[in-house]
C-alpha cells in the first residue's frame, strides 16, 4: 500500500515521503479499513517532532495520522458488529506510534470504530473523530448544560468549532474567542464572538459581567484569562495546559472509543453538528498540510485524501 512516512523524529517537514509499505496485519479484534479520507490534527506534527516520546513508543518508519473515514475491507474473526463494505469512522490512535492513517489501508481495533454518519461525506466524516471527540469529552467534563454561559478559546478551530456547536445544541450560551476574520462564521454557529489579544478580558466581561460558568481552552496559554473571567464556582478544562489542574480544572485527553464516535455521528445525522473542511490534500501534499496546521490559523479541518 502507499503511505506517508517519516524515518525519525524531526522538525523538518521535507523528511515526509510517500512510499510503498506492507499492508497492515489484521488482529482478531480489528477491522481493515480502506482509507477514503483522514484528517490532520496538531498532534500529528507534534508527534513527528518527538513531543510525545515520553508517553508513547515510536516504531520507525512512522505512518502518521489518527483519524479515518473509509470502508471495511476485511474483518478479524472477533468482529461480529461489522461487515465488509460498511462505511465507518474511527479515532485510530494506538498505544504505539507507527501504523497510522495517512495510508491507503489501516487496521483499527473494532472497539474504536463506528459507522460513518450518512449525512457527511468521507472528507467531512474524517474530520470528526479526534477533534469532535475531544470537544465532546471536554464539554462532558465541564458538565455543560442548558442555561450555562460557556467561553470557548480558539472557537473557530477544528476542536473549537465542534465544541461550540455541541454546547449550543445543549442550550448553553456560548462566547468564543477568534480572529475577527472568523466572527461571522462563529455567529452562524450561534456564538457570540470576541477578538483575542490585548483587552480580551474586558471584552468577555462586557458580555458576561458576572463571569462565565465554564471555560473550554483548545489552544493553551489562556489560564490567566480564564481565571479572570470565571464566575465563582466556575469550571475550566484545557486540552493544552495541564496547569489548569492546579486551579481545580481538568486537563483533557481523549481515548479511542467507538461509542463516543457514534455519539458524534448521531449529532451529525440529527443536523446539530456540521464539519467545515478547510482544504483537502493528497498523500504527497502532507508536508504542506502540516505547515498550514503549524501556522495556527486554519478554520475547520485539513483533510488528506489518499
Amino acid at each position: 500500500m502507499r503511505a506517508v512516512t517519516y524515518p525519525a523524529y524531526s522538525t523538518d517537514l521535507t523528511t515526509l515521503s510517500v512510499e510503498e509499505r506492507p499492508d497492515p496485519r489484521l488482529a482478531p479484534s480489528a477491522v481493515l479499513i480502506e482509507v477514503k479520507a483522514t484528517a490532520v490534527n496538531p498532534v500529528d506534527w507534534k508527534v513527528m517532532t518527538g513531543g510525545l516520546d515520553g508517553l508513547m513508543e515510536a516504531v520507525f518508519p512512522v505512518i502518521p495520522g489518527w483519524d479515518v473515514a473509509g470502508i471495511v475491507k476485511a474483518l478479524g474473526p472477533d468482529t461480529p458488529e461489522f461487515a465488509i463494505g460498511d462505511e465507518v469512522i474511527a479515532y485510530a490512535r494506538k498505544d504505539t506510534v507507527g501504523a497510522g492513517t495517512f495510508a491507503e489501508l489501516v487496521a483499527v481495533p473494532a472497539v474504536a470504530v463506528a459507522r460513518k454518519p450518512t449525512s457527511l461525506s468521507f472528507e467531512q466524516a474524517a474530520g470528526l473523530p479526534l477533534a469532535g471527540g475531544t470537544a465532546l469529552r471536554t464539554l462532558d467534563a465541564l458538565r455543560v448544560s442548558a442555561g450555562d454561559t460557556v467561553l470557548v478559546h480558539a472557537a473557530a478551530g477544528g476542536v473549537g468549532s465542534f465544541a461550540v456547536q455541541i454546547a449550543v445544541g445543549r442550550g448553553a450560551r456560548v462566547i468564543g474567542t477568534a480572529s475577527e476574520a472568523n466572527h461571522d462564521f462563529l455567529r452562524s454557529l450561534g456564538v457570540e464572538p470576541v477578538a483575542y489579544g490585548d483587552g480580551v478580558v474586558g471584552r468577555i466581561r462586557a458580555l458576561a459581567p458576572e463571569g462565565v460558568d465554564a471555560v473550554a481552552d483548545f489552544v493553551g496559554g489562556q489560564l490567566e484569562t480564564s481565571l479572570a473571567v470565571l464566575a465563582d464556582g466556575g469550571r475550566q478544562a484545557s486540552v493544552a495546559d495541564p496547569g489548569v489542574i492546579e486551579h481545580g480544572g481538568r486537563w483533557i485527553w481523549v481515548r479511542p472509543d467507538g461509542g463516543e464516535s457514534a455519539r458524534l455521528a448521531a449529532l451529525a445525522d440529527e443536523g446539530s453538528l456540521s464539519v467545515e473542511v478547510a482544504q483537502t490534500f493528497g498523500l504527497d501534499e502532507v508536508a504542506e498540510a502540516f505547515a498550514l496546521s503549524q501556522a495556527g490559523h486554519v478554520r475547520g479541518k485539513l483533510i488528506i485524501v489518499p
